[in-house]
């Protein structure tokens, strides 16, 4: 069953992917809140569909629709050990300030939240690039 969620009519359309960050502060008194902060922050989304239901949103300045969304794969660094298919691991950002790293975005960039949970979908069998030494590998994770 897919979860459900509020994004602008401009971004809602079947197909457009997000990363959920989580709500700020004007969403604290909306009334819709409870409709729109479903999701866990940190994971990436996909719309699904597309309701016909539109509210305003506070947060963007815009109307919203409510959509229906599901957890897309997003690419990840793990420790090596921890790269298994099928497996579930609790990572986050790394600590690293080598912006030149070709992985820094899925190691220690914005998008990825504090500790989260993500279940490995896919391993690339290949050691990751790290510049600071790690022993990592990507992976596919929702």
């Amino acid at each position: 069953m897919p979860d459900i969620t509020m994004i602008s009519k401009a971004q809602a359309r079947p197909g457009f992917t997000f990363y959920y960050q989580g709500g700020a502060g004007p969403c604290r008194p909306c009334p819709f809140r409870n409709a729109c902060l479903t999701l866990e922050p940190g994971h990436r989304y996909q719309v699904q569909n597309v309701r016909p239901v539109v509210h305003p949103c506070a947060l963007q300045e815009v109307d919203a629709n409510v959509v229906d969304v599901a957890r897309a794969p997003r690419a990840l660094l793990v420790e090596a050990g921890a790269a298994i298919e099928g497996s579930t691991v609790e990572t986050g950002r790394f600590e690293c300030s080598r912006l030149d790293c070709p992985n820094w975005d899925v190691c220690a960039g914005p998008t990825l939240a504090g500790k989260s949970k993500f279940r490995i979908v896919k391993v690339d069998p290949a050691k990751a690039t790290c510049l600071i030494g790690r022993n990592l590998k990507r992976v596919e994770a929702t």
